[in-house]
């Protein structure tokens, strides 16, 4: 399968921004909220983190952050898709989260944040649609202080052949179609399963990891490996 262009994804997000959440519980039959919970779990027990979360969307990464019992002082997500922002803007003033999450606009490959600005950086089902990875990990590696630590949690493939099947047959002829009804635009979950099928994962992935300079990576799978959390942490470097 050729790979779909990256170019100016964000705006089919902005057009399906209004049932995103919706699709996004239905579609992964609510297990996008345990994975979440499970990545928030993975955050070191420190003192006053300050976290950046990439393609935050509609917020709900930054939402399960900022309400989890981890020491975290404040969020910072950004995002292309404005009309993505405006949505979870609304969620984070119900939730009385203002003083703990900002959002922003911005990009994942030229984040406008000084070098080590961050304890952690996160990325929730959005690093598979960044236009140029390689600068993307880059740019994480860079605003993460020392000992900081990246989470990315993505789409993966099963390992175990008889779940991909049954997998990829929900994902190329069921998912599209429900997507399409739901939203009103075909064309997004469509996208969605090239991308996830095109996207490296894995041992894989891990590779890219390393070579952007993170060390300690792991990649831990999710139910039945639907999924996958990846932890990379950034080494501390001496004069």
């Amino acid at each position: 399968m050729e790979k779909p262009s990256r170019t100016k994804v964000w705006k089919m997000f902005d057009r399906i921004s209004g049932r995103y959440d919706l699709l996004n519980h239905l579609l992964s039959f609510g297990q996008d909220i345990r994975w979440r919970r499970k990545m928030v779990r993975l955050i070191p027990d420190c003192e006053a983190l300050e976290v950046l979360d990439i393609a935050t969307g509609t917020a709900d990464q930054a939402i399960s952050m900022a309400r989890s019992k981890k020491n975290i002082r404040q969020v910072t997500g950004i995002d292309l898709a404005e009309m993505m922002l405006e949505k979870g803007k609304v969620k984070i003033e119900k939730l009385n989260l203002s003083d703990r999450i900002r959002l922003q606009a911005g990009d994942a490959c030229a984040l406008r944040f000084s070098d080590k600005s961050f304890d952690i950086v996160t990325i929730s089902f959005g690093i598979r649609n960044v236009e140029k990875l390689d600068q993307a990990l880059a740019e994480m590696y860079r605003v993460l202080k020392s000992d900081g630590q990246v989470l990315i949690l993505e789409f993966s493939l099963p390992a175990v052949s008889f779940i991909r099947t049954l997998y990829m047959f929900y994902f190329r002829y069921v998912l599209p179609k429900l997507g399409g009804i739901i939203s009103g635009d075909k064309t997004a979950y469509r996208y969605l399963n090239e991308t996830v099928e095109t996207f490296p994962f894995g041992r894989e992935f891990c590779n890219l990891l390393e070579q952007a300079g993170f060390i300690q990576v792991k990649a831990m799978p999710l139910t039945l490996g639907v999924a996958t959390i990846y932890q990379g942490r950034k080494q501390e470097k001496h004069n």
